[in-house]
């Protein structure tokens, strides 16, 4: 993967609008003027365009955050591949400590709403939408940025960050940080961001199926 794509400028800009955003976000959500998850998918929709205008304008380009139009169909089956492989390693383990007497769901599960509609919206936006925009923040431009340092320290610094921002339910944030290392991974070796978002679409769908069937 080539490095210094992701300029100090471009990178600036970018965490400014997105915590513009994500400040916004609360400010609506708090005041309860609109349906919360509604705003949340709006709010995501908003990152995605923001940071496709802002590499486009002032950075170098869709490919300079692994995106260019000529590998987004690689992209794709790359990710099916690493998804399948990954989604038969962790069977694999679940199985072995589920088997050795270890409930390991408490550690995976996501509370869902409980009105079918309500169920529809989460899935969408937060199965699809949601992982859109956080690759596109924190692989395409966080690694990106950090890349120029090496591999290991860009990995950990975007995969620490990663989990930061997440609203952590349990004392050890597992999925955030196998996630985090994982779409990290997949994005270095792969060169196309394609393929951790792939990765992380179905995996999301993956555990909030999961959580509806529990």
């Amino acid at each position: 993967m080539e490095t210094e794509k992701i300029e100090i400028k471009t990178l600036i800009i970018s965490i400014a609008g997105i915590l513009s955003i994500e400040v916004a976000t609360r400010v609506v959500i708090s005041k309860g003027l609109y349906d919360p998850m509604m705003t949340l998918g709006a709010a995501r929709l908003f990152e995605i365009i923001l940071i496709v205008m802002i590499v486009l304008i002032w950075g170098k380009g869709l490919s300079s955050i692994g995106l260019a139009l000529s590998k987004i169909s690689f992209g794709i089956k790359k990710g099916l591949i690493w998804s399948a492989g990954f989604g038969m390693f962790a069977f694999l383990v679940f199985a072995g400590l589920f088997a050795a007497g270890i409930n390991t769901l408490p550690l995976i599960e996501t509370r869902l709403p409980t009105n079918g509609i309500d169920v529809f919206f989460f899935f969408l936006i937060g199965g699809m939408v949601a992982p859109i925009a956080e690759e596109l923040f924190f692989r395409g431009m966080i690694y990106g940025f950090f890349r120029r340092w090496g591999v290991l320290m860009a990995l950990v610094l975007s995969t620490l960050i990663f989990v930061l921002s997440h609203s952590i339910s349990h004392p050890f944030p597992v999925t955030q940080m196998v996630g985090g290392i994982l779409f990290t991974v997949a994005y270095e070796v792969e060169g196309s961001l394609m393929v951790p978002i792939t990765i992380h679409i179905l995996g999301n769908m993956a555990i909030f199926t999961l959580s509806l069937i529990s």
